[in-house]
C-alpha cells in the first residue's frame, strides 16, 4: 500500500569532480565540472522520519546547449532548477504520497524555470534529484528495496501525467518488474577518444571487456562516415560479438543531414561492421527540429530520443514521428522513466518494438551510478552506457572513508583498494545484486560533512535574458 509523508528539509551541496580525460560530446569537450548532491528528511504517516540521498553531475552544455551560454551558465541554470524544486518540496506541509508530490510541484517548477529563461529539461533536474532522494528516504522508512518497493508502487504513481495511460497499466507493469541480475556495461566513445591501437576502442583495458559500443557523431556525415569505418575496422578485428549505438547529441542539422549518414550505412562496405551491428541511432537532430521533422523512409531503422525528452508527453510525440525509442536517465526524472517503459511495453503488444534505453551522463561512483543502474535494472534495461568509471577516476574528490565505506557495503560493484576503488566489471557486466537493500539502491550515504553547499545562483532578470 502507498505511504504518505511531508518533506521536513531539503538540504543541497555540491562537491568538484576533475575528469581523467577530457570528454567530447556535441560541440563541448569538458574536463572538470562540479557534482550536486541531495540529502532530505521526511516524516512518513505512521512510521516516523528518514533520511535519503541522491547524487548527479552538474553536466553543462547538454541540458541546454544554446550557443549564446557560457558553459558555466548552464550550470548555473541546474543550481537554480535545484533551489526551486527545494522551495516547492518543502512549501507544502500536508502529508501525501510520492508520486503525488512530485505531480503537484513539478508543473510550477517548470513555470518558474520558464520565467528564467530556464527550458524545461533544464527545469526537470531539481525535481528529479530530489525525487530520487525521497523515493531513498522512503523505501528506508518501509524497509524495502527499490526493485520490492516498486513492484508495490509504494510511491502511488498513476496516470495524471500520462493521460495515454491508465492506472491499471502502470501497477500491471511494476507488479511484473524483477530485478535484472546484471546489465551489459555499454562503453562511451568520445568524439576526442583514440581509435586504434592501444587504448584504442578494440583494448580490453580500455573497454573493460564490453560487447556494447556507444559511438559519438560530430554532425558531419563524410567525417563521421570515416570515424565509423575506422571504429569498426577495430572492433571487427578484435571482437566477434558486439552490438553498437550512435549518438549524435543533436549536431546534425536536419533529416537531409542525417538521411546521407544513413545512406553511408545503407551502402558503403566500409561501414558494413558498424551497420550491421547497429541497435539505434540517439538523438541525432536539434530538440526542435526533432519535434517539426517526422523520419519518414529514415525510420526503418531504430531512432531513439534523448534531449527532446522533456516532458511527459515527449515519447507519444515522438512516436508519431517514427522514433521507436527513448532514453532513461535518473538526471531527467525516475517516474518519467517508468511511464515511459510502460508505454514502450504497452505499445510493443501492438505489433512494432517500443523500448526504453539506459544512457549515461556520467553517473558517478557511489549513489548516482547505483540509483541509475537500479532503475535500468527495474525497468528491463539489459545494456546500458557507463561511462563515469571511463572518463572520471574511480571516486575522484571523495573522501577516502567514502569511498571505503561504498565498496565494503557494495562489494560486487566496486574493486580496488585505498584510493583506488573504482567500478567493478565482470566480463562486461555490472552486477545488481547489492542494490537490492532498504533504500534506492544504496546502503550506505555520502559524507555529508565533506560536501560544499550548493552555491548560491541568483534568478537571472529580465535584461540579463535579452542580452
Amino acid at each position: 500500500m502507498p505511504l504518505r509523508l511531508v518533506v521536513r528539509d531539503i538540504s543541497l551541496f555540491e562537491r568538484p569532480v576533475h575528469f581523467a580525460r577530457p570528454f567530447r560530446f556535441g560541440a563541448v569537450t569538458i574536463d572538470a565540472t562540479p557534482q550536486a548532491f541531495v540529502r532530505v528528511e521526511i516524516e512518513v504517516e505512521g512510521r516516523g522520519r528518514a533520511i535519503g540521498g541522491s547524487a548527479e553531475l552538474l553536466v553543462p552544455k547538454w541540458f541546454d546547449k544554446r550557443p549564446e551560454l557560457s558553459p558555466d551558465a548552464t550550470v548555473a541554470e541546474l543550481r537554480r532548477s535545484l533551489m526551486i524544486a527545494r522551495g516547492l518540496y518543502l512549501g507544502d506541509a500536508s502529508f501525501e504520497t510520492a508520486f503525488g508530490l512530485h505531480a503537484a510541484c513539478i508543473g510550477p517548477l517548470l513555470a518558474a524555470c520558464a520565467r528564467e529563461d530556464i527550458p524545461p529539461l533544464a527545469a526537470s533536474y531539481g525535481a528529479a534529484e530530489i525525487d530520487k532522494a525521497i523515493l531513498d528516504a522512503l523505501l528506508r522508512a518501509a524497509n524495502l528495496d527499490i526493485f520490492d518497493g516498486m513492484a508495490q508502487n509504494i510511491a502511488d504513481i498513476d496516470a495524471r501525467l500520462s493521460p495515454d495511460l491508465s492506472g491499471r497499466d502502470i501497477n500491471s507493469f511494476l507488479a511484473r518488474r524483477r530485478r535484472l541480475e546484471r546489465v551489459a556495461v555499454r562503453h562511451t566513445v568520445g568524439l576526442g577518444d583514440r581509435v586504434e591501437g592501444e587504448g584504442g576502442v578494440a583494448d580490453t583495458n580500455e573497454n573493460s571487456g564490453a560487447r556494447y559500443f556507444k559511438l559519438k557523431l560530430g554532425g558531419d556525415p563524410d567525417s563521421d562516415a570515416d570515424r565509423l569505418a575506422r571504429i569498426g575496422r577495430e572492433l571487427a578485428s578484435g571482437l566477434h560479438d558486439y552490438k553498437v549505438t550512435l549518438d549524435a547529441n543533436e549536431q546534425y542539422a536536419d533529416l537531409n543531414a542525417l538521411g546521407a549518414l544513413v545512406d553511408r550505412l545503407d551502402r558503403d562496405a566500409a561501414l558494413r561492421p558498424i551497420a550491421d551491428k547497429l541497435l539505434y541511432i540517439e538523438q541525432p537532430m536539434p530538440r526542435d527540429i526533432t519535434r517539426q521533422s517526422p523520419l519518414g523512409a529514415l525510420a526503418a531503422r531504430d531512432f531513439i530520443i534523448d534531449e527532446a525528452d522533456d516532458s511527459y508527453g515527449a515519447f507519444p510525440t515522438a512516436r508519431e514521428l517514427g522514433y521507436t525509442g527513448i532514453s532513461s536517465k535518473s538526471c531527467k526524472g525516475i517516474y518519467k522513466s517508468i511511464i515511459n517503459a510502460t508505454r514502450a511495453a504497452k505499445w510493443s503488444e501492438e505489433g512494432r518494438r517500443f523500448f526504453i534505453t539506459g544512457e549515461d551522463l556520467t553517473c558517478q561512483a557511489g549513489l548516482a551510478v547505483q540509483q541509475d543502474l537500479a532503475l535500468g535494472a527495474l525497468i528491463g534495461v539489459t545494456h546500458a552506457e557507463r561511462n563515469g568509471h571511463h572518463y572520471v577516476d574511480g571516486f575522484a574528490g571523495a573522501p577516502l572513508a567514502e569511498a571505503q565505506a561504498f565498496r565494503t557495503a557494495h562489494s560486487d560493484l566496486y574493486t580496488g583498494d585505498g584510493d583506488n576503488i573504482r567500478l567493478a566489471i565482470h566480463d562486461g557486466d555490472l552486477l545488481t545484486g547489492s542494490l537490492a537493500v532498504p533504500g534506492f539502491a544504496a546502503s550506505v550515504h555520502p559524507d555529508w560533512s565533506a560536501l560544499s553547499p550548493l552555491e548560491e545562483t541568483k534568478p537571472r532578470t529580465l535584461q540579463e535574458q535579452m542580452i
